[in-house]
């Protein structure tokens, strides 16, 4: 056993058997990304995080399929959003940029703004007005960004700051940044160096759908590479009331718990689209109902805590169980932290939960069953 965690810690730090810790994702897979010695790397040390079996998961599936969850809830702002905003920062930093912006329903915003105040740069966020979970609209704020709440949605909010970057001197750090793609393609680079091998199935949920694009772009060039022998089908997930790729057309006014993926225009629609033709892959809806019964089961069974949107990627999942081959293995992306929205914790869980006990250990022992 020790020699295969010894061995299992060796591949996945190949990139660089000298770090002592993890270095972050650019120094980890420099020759990956397009940087050279003269770009300031602008680090939280992000990337590196675990790839979990959920046991759970391969039970309900059964068919000796074995399901991995890629928790990038662990990067430093709670979200896989840091792995594409360290490129972008840094860029932006190399090119002499000042401030950068952004439109978000708020993992965007907490990355960008960590980021920038990282790189001494001022940082200002477009979000949908009453519609940003209150542990990423803090985030940003204690991060120091300006945040300028809209009357509309995440769609206008992008609209907006794609046009103000092009007028003023500030860099627009949404996904339609190049840099930021480059960045989260590391995560594909993680998922093989941890198993040695692509997965047969990569499920993800999809918001502005960026991700989904980055992540087969990793799985290409390992491919491409000789690093891997197969490449994975991308099967991407979106809330039932906010599904455009899946509908195949915009949706005015989205509507889902789910709010990191509630966006009804995808910027990347074209590259997602391409993605699911390329790999073989597939999109499907899944209700709002189903995305928390998977984040409470990941809790329940799995101590995993994951936002809401995060849990789409295993709820898709358990709804396409009987298309799934036998000895498959399948790694879930969960995208954020499940503190990033608290209310949705407190209002959907199966835990107990009494208050008002006096303050007696009787008492307590009596509330306890004892």
């Amino acid at each position: 056993m020790v020699k295969k965690i010894i061995k299992n810690l060796t591949t996945t730090f190949r990139v660089n058997k000298s770090y002592k810790q993890w270095p972050g994702l650019i120094k980890a897979y420099k020759k990956w990304l397009p940087v050279n010695d003269s770009t300031p790397i602008i680090t939280l040390q992000e990337g590196g995080t675990p790839l979990l079996e959920l046991k759970s998961i391969n039970e309900i599936i059964g068919k000796n399929v074995k399901v991995y969850a890629k928790y990038d809830g662990l990067n430093p702002t709670g979200s896989f959003k840091d792995r594409g905003m360290t490129m972008a920062i840094s860029k932006a930093k190399e090119e002499g940029c000042e401030a950068v912006i952004c439109a978000s329903t708020g993992n965007t915003s907490a990355a960008a703004a960590a980021y920038a105040k990282k790189g001494h740069m001022r940082s200002y966020v477009l979000i949908p007005d009453g519609y940003v979970a209150q542990g990423k609209l803090a985030q940003a704020l204690v991060y120091g960004a300006e945040v300028l709440a809209i009357k509309g949605n995440f769609d206008k909010a992008l609209e907006i700051v794609q046009a103000l970057s092009e007028k003023y001197p500030i860099t627009l750090v949404n996904s339609v940044n190049p840099y930021r793609l480059e960045g989260q393609k590391t995560a594909a680079f993680e998922i093989i160096d941890y198993l040695g091998e692509a997965p047969d199935w990569l499920c993800i949920p999809m918001g502005n759908a960026g991700n989904i694009s980055a992540y087969w772009m990793g799985f290409n060039q390992y491919f491409k590479a000789g690093l891997s022998k197969k490449l994975p089908k991308m099967m991407g997930f979106q809330a039932e009331g906010s599904a455009p790729l899946v509908i195949g057309k915009t949706v005015k006014n989205p509507d889902t718990i789910a709010t990191a993926i509630r966006i009804g225009n995808p910027v990347n629609k074209e590259k997602a689209n391409i993605v699911k033709e390329e790999s073989k892959g597939k999109f499907t809806s899944v209700t709002d109902n189903e995305i928390i019964n998977a984040y409470k089961l990941l809790g329940n069974k799995e101590g995993i805590f994951c936002e809401p949107a995060s849990a789409s990627s295993v709820a898709g999942l358990i709804k396409l169980k009987n298309e799934i081959p036998n000895n498959s293995v399948i790694v879930c992306v969960l995208t954020g932290n499940g503190l990033k929205d608290p209310d949705c914790a407190i209002k959907n869980n199966d835990a107990v939960f009494k208050s008002g006990i006096d303050p007696d250990l009787n008492k307590v022992a009596e509330n306890m069953g004892f």
